[in-house]
């Protein structure tokens, strides 16, 4: 979708603030003869982009995975929302929200490439996933395959439908450093039994930031009649993908993440001839069985944040998602590079390009992860989050498009010094 599609789009549901991009818009047009993968290199663009966030200045973020920092830009125009929300009070509860929530879940699926009627807003992904696991239509003596590196709210949803309906629990291992992709469709096709319904996959795992190959391994699941519910917490806004391509059952991000838009707010996507069969977690009335939305009943819930949705996709197509990919990998290789072959180095993200985008792992040999985090905090005051588990053992490092090239070397030389 063009710009001005987009904004006609936004202004015919009434949502839109106060146009505060045009300084984006003229950036962007100054560096337009520069390909992406150039773009992620130029620190003068990006140091420009930085300039439109507001970053505390007491530590280096790299811990951008939990929760990414929301473009001022955005931040006003949410806030704009709040005040307008207020304002209209229950009148606009009453007669516009749920057009306004459906036209933004629209533009998600444009964003995604899927149909409008797959799509909801939700409020994160465990929401998200938990909605499919809980409301599967689970049969005494089924199985399900999981993965020991898949978030753990999604893993205790499994354990709770296993004591609840007696579902059978078949859990894989996915290698840190694969030698192809058949390696991991392999690794679940093994656990495949003719009792398995369902099978949970990360499309990028979040501790390590590993991109698995989900179109080759829907293929293989879907040969045997097993459906895929995939948990693409980071991936929306972070790596461009296609929903048709993947070809998955079952899709949950969550936005607050690398789409940047304010905490609240996530995706779900169910291929149209599988809604029906869902059961809602919260009840709903008068809608058909194949109406995704009988799905996204949860009560009274901030609706400022499903406008903010539209601000933070104007952002991101107003940047450019191939210019955003191209940095976080980028920086993402800028310090991989440096010290993947440093002794004592342990890093736990496939070397090859394809596999990983802005996220890595990386650990020192003798180190716990928890002393290496309070290590890099209290010493070089760096911002990062310890994995110790499932196979991982090291420090999550998350830059985002405004890290620059200078807090890398910080940690590159930090990495070098303690290792």
């Amino acid at each position: 979708m063009d710009k001005r599609t987009f904004l006609k789009q936004l202004t015919a549901v009434g949502i839109t603030a106060a146009p505060l991009f045009k300084n984006l818009d003229q950036l962007v047009q100054k560096f337009a003869h520069f390909t992406p993968e150039e773009l992620a290199k130029q620190e003068d663009f990006w140091l420009q982009i930085r300039a439109g966030y507001r970053l505390k200045p007491d530590y280096i973020n790299l811990e951008n995975g939990y929760y990414c920092h929301i473009p001022q830009e955005t931040l006003e125009n949410y806030i704009h929302h709040i005040r307008e929300i207020n304002y209209q009070g229950s009148w606009y509860m009453r007669t516009a929200q749920w057009d306004n929530k459906a036209a933004m879940a629209a533009q998600l699926a444009e964003l995604v490439d899927c149909e409008s009627d797959e799509v909801i807003i939700t409020r994160n992904t465990t929401e998200s996933l938990d909605t499919i696991i809980g409301g599967f239509p689970w049969k005494e003596g089924d199985e399900a395959i999981i993965g020991k590196q898949d978030y753990g709210a999604m893993r205790h949803m499994f354990q709770q439908v296993s004591q609840l309906h007696g579902v059978q629990l078949k859990e894989v291992s996915v290698p840190n450093h694969p030698s192809s992709d058949e390696e991991i469709v392999k690794i679940y096709e093994n656990a495949i039994t003719p009792k398995t319904r369902l099978m949970m996959v990360c499309h990028i795992i979040n501790i390590t930031g590993h991109i698995l190959p989900i179109r080759k391994i829907c293929d293989m699941a879907h040969r045997h009649g097993v459906e895929v519910m995939v948990d693409g917490a980071h991936a929306v806004g972070h790596f461009q993908f296609s929903m048709k391509d993947l070809d998955c059952d079952y899709y949950g991000s969550s936005l607050h993440k690398w789409l940047s838009v304010p905490l609240g707010a996530g995706l779900l996507f169910i291929k149209k001839e599988k809604i029906a069969q869902i059961t809602p977690r919260f009840a709903d009335w008068g809608k058909e069985a194949d109406d995704i939305r009988r799905l996204n009943h949860t009560g009274t819930h901030p609706v400022h944040t499903d406008l903010a949705v539209g601000n933070a996709l104007e952002y991101y197509h107003r940047l450019g998602g191939e210019r955003k990919e191209a940095r976080l990998r980028h920086n993402q290789n800028y310090w991989t590079d440096q010290v993947r072959d440093l002794p004592h180095i342990l890093l736990n993200t496939p070397k090859e390009r394809h596999r990983s985008c802005g996220i890595a792992n990386v650990g020192i040999k003798g180190m716990k992860p928890h002393d290496l985090a309070k290590t890099l905090l209290e010493k070089y005051r760096i911002w990062t989050v310890a994995i110790d588990g499932a196979g991982v053992h090291g420090c999550r490092i998350c830059p985002n498009v405004y890290t620059t090239k200078k807090e890398l070397d910080v940690f590159v030389n930090a990495l070098k010094e303690m290792s």
